[in-house]
Order: C-alpha cells, then sequence, then structure tokens
C-alpha cells in the first residue's frame, strides 16, 4: 500500500535570509540576495565577474567555533539548514535507527580542497590539517548532519551538478515507502562563492556579465538574460509518513507525491534542446504522484537565466502540459537567489511547499520584457493560489544532463 509522505519541517541559510524564515519573507519582499563580492580574492586573481549570491548570514554567527573550523562551509550550511529544519519540525523524538539522512551537494568540500593545496605547495605535506579528507568528501554535509541529529539508518550522498537536491528529496519518497526510515531530512548545500567555480563558469560564458547591475543580472526568460548568477547556501525538508507525523501531532507543511529522475545523454554541459529528458522526468514525477498534468498549478522553475537553458525547459514543460502551461503560475526565484547548484533543487523545493502550504505563489524579479519565444504566466507580485488542494512541481536540471523533478500537494 502506498503511504502518504508529508513535509512537517522546513530550514535554509541562503542569499535572502539565515533562516528560511527570513528567506521566504524577503523572497515575498522582491528582495535580491544578490551582491558585489569585496573578498580580497577578486582582484587578486583578476576575476571577471565580482558578484553573486553570498549567504546573507555568515556561519561563524550561527554555528560554535569548533564546528566551523572543521567543518568546510558546504557541511556549515547544510548543518545550519537541518537543524533549522529539525527544531521545525517540533524536534521529534525518533528511534535513531528509523532515522536517515540524504543529503546532496554539486561540487562539495572546495574551499578545504583548495586552500589544503595552497598548504601543500607553500608549507609542505607536514601542514596539510589532518581533517582536510573528512572535510573535502562530499558526504562530508550529510555525515555532519546525521552526527549533530542522531541519524542511524543512513546518511546517503547524491551528486548530480544542479539536480543533486532534487534527486535527494525524491530518493527520500522512496526510503518512506519502502520502510527504510520513519524521518528522513532531505536537501542539498554548496559553498561555491570562491575564486575557482567563478573563475570556471565565467571561462564557459555561462555567467551574467552584468557588472553595472548585480542585483538585476539574473533575468530569467527575459530577452535581455546573459547568464546564471552564482549563489550558496543549503536548504532541508523534513519528511515522514503521515502515519508518524499524525501520531506525534506534527504540523504539516504540504504532501509529497513523489519524484522522477531521468537523463538526457545529450552533451556534457548544454541541455537536449527541445528538452525531450527534462519532459521524462515531469511525467515519471506526475506518475508517481498519481496526477495528470492537468492538475498542476504552480511550478517552481529551473529558469537559470541562461539563453539556451530557459528556452529548452519552456520546450519540456510545454511538451507535459500543453495549452494548460499557461494556466500555471510559474516563478522563477534564482532571480532572487542566484543558482545554488547543488543545494537550487533543495532551497526551491521549499519556496514550493511553503508557496502551498500559505497559497502564495512567490514572484519573479528582474524579468521585464518577456521572451516572444516563451508564453508562460510568470508570477512578477506575489499571487494568491486557488482554494482547495493544489499541486505544484519543483524542477532541476544539471550539467551531466541530470534532470530531476518533485510534486507535492497542499493539505
Amino acid at each position: 500500500m502506498t503511504k502518504r509522505i508529508v513535509v512537517t519541517g522546513i530550514g535554509a541559510t541562503s542569499p535572502l535570509g539565515g533562516t528560511f524564515v527570513d528567506s521566504w519573507k524577503n523572497l515575498l519582499a522582491k528582495e535580491s540576495g544578490i551582491t558585489r563580492i569585496t573578498h580580497d580574492w577578486v582582484a587578486r586573481y583578476e576575476l571577471p565577474i565580482d558578484f553573486g549570491g553570498q549567504v546573507r548570514v555568515q556561519s561563524d554567527e550561527q554555528l560554535t567555533r569548533q564546528e566551523t573550523k572543521r567543518l568546510d562551509p558546504s557541511s556549515q550550511y547544510g548543518l545550519i539548514a537541518a537543524r533549522e529544519a529539525w527544531a521545525d519540525a517540533g524536534s521529534p523524538e525518533v528511534v535513531p535507527e528509523r532515522f536517515l539522512v540524504d543529503w546532496a551537494t554539486g561540487i562539495g568540500g572546495i574551499w578545504t580542497l583548495t586552500d589544503a593545496m595552497d598548504t601543500l605547495r607553500e608549507k609542505g605535506p607536514r601542514r596539510v590539517l589532518p581533517m582536510t579528507i573528512p572535510m573535502l568528501m562530499p558526504n562530508g554535509p550529510a555525515a555532519a548532519i546525521s552526527m549533530s541529529l542522531g541519524a542511524r539508518a543512513g546518511a546517503r550522498t547524491v551528486v548530480s551538478a544542479c539536480a543533486s537536491s532534487t534527486e535527494s528529496i525524491a530518493n527520500a519518497y522512496d526510503h518512506l515507502q519502502k520502510g527504510d526510515a520513519d524521518i528522513v531530512i532531505a536537501g542539498g548545500s554548496e559553498a561555491s562563492i570562491h575564486p575557482l567555480p567563478l573563475a570556471a563558469f565565467a571561462s564557459m560564458h555561462a555567467l551574467s556579465s552584468r557588472m553595472d547591475d548585480p542585483a538585476s543580472a539574473s533575468r530569467p526568460y527575459d530577452v535581455t538574460r546573459d547568464g546564471f548568477v552564482l549563489g550558496e547556501g543549503g536548504a532541508a525538508l523534513v519528511l515522514e509518513t503521515e502515519e508518524h507525523a499524525l501520531a506525534r501531532g506534527a504540523r504539516i507543511y504540504a504532501e509529497l507525491l513523489g519524484g522522477g529522475v531521468s537523463s538526457d545523454a545529450f552533451h556534457i554541459t548544454a541541455p537536449d534542446p527541445e528538452g525531450n529528458g527534462a519532459a521524462r522526468a515531469v511525467k515519471t514525477a506526475l506518475a508517481q504522484a498519481g496526477v495528470s498534468a492537468d492538475d498542476v498549478a504552480h511550478i517552481n522553475a529551473h529558469a537559470t537565466s541562461t539563453p539556451v537553458g530557459d528556452i529548452a525547459e519552456i520546450h519540456a514543460l510545454e511538451r507535459v502540459f500543453g495549452d494548460h502551461l499557461k494556466s500555471i503560475a510559474i516563478s522563477a526565484t534564482k532571480a532572487s537567489t542566484g543558482h545554488l547548484l547543488g543545494g537550487a533543487g533543495a532551497i526551491e523545493a521549499a519556496f514550493t511547499v511553503k508557496a502551498l502550504h500559505t497559497r502564495t505563489a512567490p514572484p519573479t524579479i528582474n524579468t521585464t520584457q518577456m521572451d516572444a519565444e516563451i508564453d508562460i504566466d510568470l508570477v512578477t507580485s506575489p499571487r494568491q493560489l486557488a482554494d482547495g488542494p493544489i499541486v505544484g512541481i519543483s524542477t532541476s536540471f544539471g550539467f551531466g544532463g541530470h534532470n530531476a523533478v518533485v510534486v507535492f500537494r497542499s493539505v
């Protein structure tokens, strides 16, 4: 028998706020989390792009000194988000062997890796910190969360580029359906405001070069869009079976109906221009959810603000939804947060859950001249959604042709 899976906790640290509560409030206020990067390494490396979505509240304001010393920033952001989500869920009592973490990252501990390499070159092998390997491992965030909260059913890690954390949430659904756990914390984190990703993405002409006005640089679907804006942070959802949630009197935000994953097998960085793989992921997610395309009322779109990617995603959605796509309230929240890479799907899934719970679709900022090839209902100011059951989806697509989609329903 299929179990009902529900969301009982949400947490985040992002360019919009140090908590999910603040991130959501500032998203609805149409704030931009994109700012000039003032670190001295911007000038030192002569980086061509000097702005991004930096976390609004630094980790040392939220974690102990020991935690910031022993965890890479990618793990720090994950731990902050997971702890907020866990507290938001009521810090439930659960048998540790029935509590699982499924976490994601796109890059992992890049700060630790590059700092250690600098130490090796400049000071020799004896000065490389003994905690280097545990700190740089992509599974570091999952391990830190599981140890902090006492999850012993597993500490899984997904690395699927920008689709990573959406895939983790889809995995969480499967874990709970199979009975692997009673509660799963799922999400993702990334610490990518770093000179190497900035230089590399700029070299491949993937980033916006709108240096005169960083706050408006991310322009999903706009005719003037010229690339994405790099962001950082993390987000977490607490997921559990409805039976378990009701038994402990938990508040329920929304129901997770299912997820879908596919691959393009097309190109290492470019999406399939026809959106075939992405469309399959959406169809798979809707099939697992047991809903039709016409049931969907809200989409938090991947919408990175790249000339090619935005069009490919729309083609995929048109394949699935047809004329109904014009009736769906679509939000493109990377305009406010930047692109959190492996953490993007998690924060956008969290925004989707909150949208359904509050019946408010969040706004898309900066889009003022819609591309003529794109005919959608883009939400540009907070919008009230309909009464009754509402279905919403969150979509994520990443380098390597990774596609992941999750489906939620209001309660």
